[in-house]
């Protein structure tokens, strides 16, 4: 399975810790979580909450189960080199895009603008999402190669320059 949402990305991985230790422990409703994520962070407004809560997911930091959303025990601080290697391994692959975008920018005989990398990656998204949002396709799917982007500067997988991003 493969997660849509990413939030903006913070100044470092280190920040990953401080959203997941806002997920409850004990299992909550979708809207429970969220409130407790904006209670205990700067995260708002709900929809960046549950936004969060998708991405700790994806990064198998929170799960979902029968009673609701609850944080994974006994993970080790996000800067722990194994545990940054983990991440951004389900980072890649468990966020739908970051595998066609770090080949976009491998491919690339010069640094990209997210612009131009929402330029190659706009064939790789799915039919029903270009219905969807055919009139917002280049604000929403925009917004989410660039913050895509970012975390893959966060995670080594890229690196950005004053003139665009590259491939690490």
């Amino acid at each position: 399975m493969q997660f849509k949402l990413v939030p903006k990305a913070p100044e470092s991985v280190a920040y990953l810790e401080t959203v997941q230790a806002a997920v409850p422990l004990v299992p909550g409703t979708e809207d429970d979580c969220c409130a407790r994520i904006m209670r205990q962070t700067d995260i708002s407004p709900r929809d960046e909450a549950r936004t969060w809560l998708t991405f700790l997911r994806a990064l198998e930091l929170a799960t979902e189960g029968p009673s609701g959303f609850h944080r994974v025990r006994g993970r080790p601080a996000p800067t722990d080199p194994a545990e940054f290697s983990r991440l951004r391994e389900s980072f890649s692959t468990r966020v739908y895009g970051v595998d066609r975008i770090l080949t976009i920018l491998e491919a690339a005989d010069e640094p990209l603008s997210a612009d131009a990398v929402f330029d190659r990656f706009r064939e790789s998204i799915p039919q029903y999402e270009q219905h969807k949002h055919r009139n917002r396709l280049r604000e929403i799917w925009g917004e989410r190669v660039a913050r895509i982007l970012e975390w893959a500067v966060l995670f080594d997988l890229a690196k950005k320059g004053s003139d665009g991003y590259t491939v690490s």
